[in-house]
């Protein structure tokens, strides 16, 4: 054996000791036990379904958007609102020309300190008549009752009753609000923008897209964008006793840039949406030297938590921007959150990355092998 191939079997297994001694770490599975779940998963290739964006077809992709819009249901109920008593709340009674059976206030108690408490049982008492059941009842419903009642003990009773203090029924305004809290109902309708204008606004980090109305443990998805900002009244309503309004932050409202684009990054959706164009503004637009133009992608995934309902794994929407005007077709094409643009390289460039992979290999085998030359030689 030349003194060659001594040179050689040495390098061999000093680089084989090296590699056994690698800095970093690494995770090794053929150790372990993996666990194989049996499906009937098709191949991935089979579950994705791709659509060219052209402007012929962009708009069939668009997602409805908001316009002004009365409510005549909302209005309706709103005029035919009518409070009803509850325990807590408490009654002013006033018997006109029969002061001895009307309390005075006087000059240091309010009207709600001196007025009847509806006890838990929902009665209230009253001299001659004693407990008159007031809940459930608006207060024309308990005046009518008391006149009646009152007749047997004086002639013609004038009777009249307001609520001096609104404490049994609530509302709950939750979430990104600047003063979260409770909200009485009162004798004055509370629709769900007065809530919110009363509980200061929305945050800085509100979705205003995805507010929810929780009644009677239903919920109910409400757009605040649609009616604050496009002034549909649809999204309008009448709260009610144990509504729990919710304005959620906007974390959820995020796509990912990634691929042969200048700044690749996650990028949060505001109120107002966010297109396709937009999102490629926001990264510093495709990488001109690696990117492949005609493969803009949005990857769009079928989970249930989407609200998607297809067979498929994921919607691929493909944008050729070859021609720099077909941006405009992106504009028209509005984000959904978790929403993936992806920007695939050039075949060239691709190519470019195998080569720069090789390069470090090939030479260290030149330097070998010229490195032994020179032994044979020497």
């Amino acid at each position: 054996m030349d003194f060659t191939k001594k040179f050689l079997i040495t390098a061999m297994a000093s680089a084989m000791l090296v590699g056994c001694t690698v800095p970093g770490s690494h995770f090794y599975v053929d150790d372990k036990n993996v666990v194989n779940i049996q499906s009937e998963e098709s191949d991935i290739s089979e579950q994705i379904n791709v659509y060219p964006l052209t402007a012929s077809v962009v708009n069939q992709f668009k997602s409805p958007q908001a316009f002004s819009k009365t409510n005549p249901s909302l209005d309706a109920e709103v005029a035919r609102y009518q409070y009803r008593v509850g325990p807590g709340d408490i009654l002013n009674v006033t018997i006109w020309d029969h002061p001895e059976l009307t309390i005075p206030a006087g000059s240091y108690r309010s009207s709600s300190e001196s007025g009847n408490w509806v006890h838990a049982d929902g009665t209230i008492f009253y001299p001659y008549i004693g407990l008159v059941k007031v809940e459930g009842k608006t207060v024309t419903e308990i005046r009518d009752e008391m006149a009646k009642r009152l007749k047997e003990y004086i002639e013609s009773p004038q009777v009249d009753v307001n609520v001096a203090s609104f404490r049994s029924q609530k509302s709950y305004i939750t979430g990104e609000v600047n003063k979260p809290g409770q909200q009485p109902i009162t004798n004055v309708p509370l629709t769900l923008l007065d809530a919110i204008n009363r509980a200061g606004g929305l945050g800085a980090d509100a979705d205003w897209r995805n507010i929810t109305l929780t009644r009677n443990g239903i919920e109910e998805k409400l757009s605040l964008y649609a009616l604050m900002q496009r002034g549909d009244l649809t999204q309008n309503r009448l709260l009610r006793p144990g509504d729990i309004v919710h304005v959620p932050r906007n974390d959820a409202q995020k796509v990912f840039v990634m691929g042969e684009v200048n700044d690749p990054k996650l990028l949060k959706i505001d109120r107002a949406g966010m297109s396709l164009t937009e999102a490629l503004s926001n990264v510093g637009g495709i990488n001109e030297i690696s990117a492949d133009a005609t493969g803009v992608f949005v990857i769009r995934s079928n989970n249930i938590e989407s609200g998607i309902n297809s067979s498929a794994l994921a919607d691929v929407y493909q944008l050729n921007i070859k021609d720099a005007s077909a941006l405009v077709i992106g504009t028209e094409f509005e984000l959904q959150p978790y929403d993936i643009v992806y920007v695939t390289a050039a075949p060239i460039a691709r190519w470019n990355r195998v080569v720069r992979q090789l390069l470090p290999t090939i030479s260290g085998f030149n330097d070998l092998t010229e490195g032994a030359l020179r032994l044979r030689n020497w």
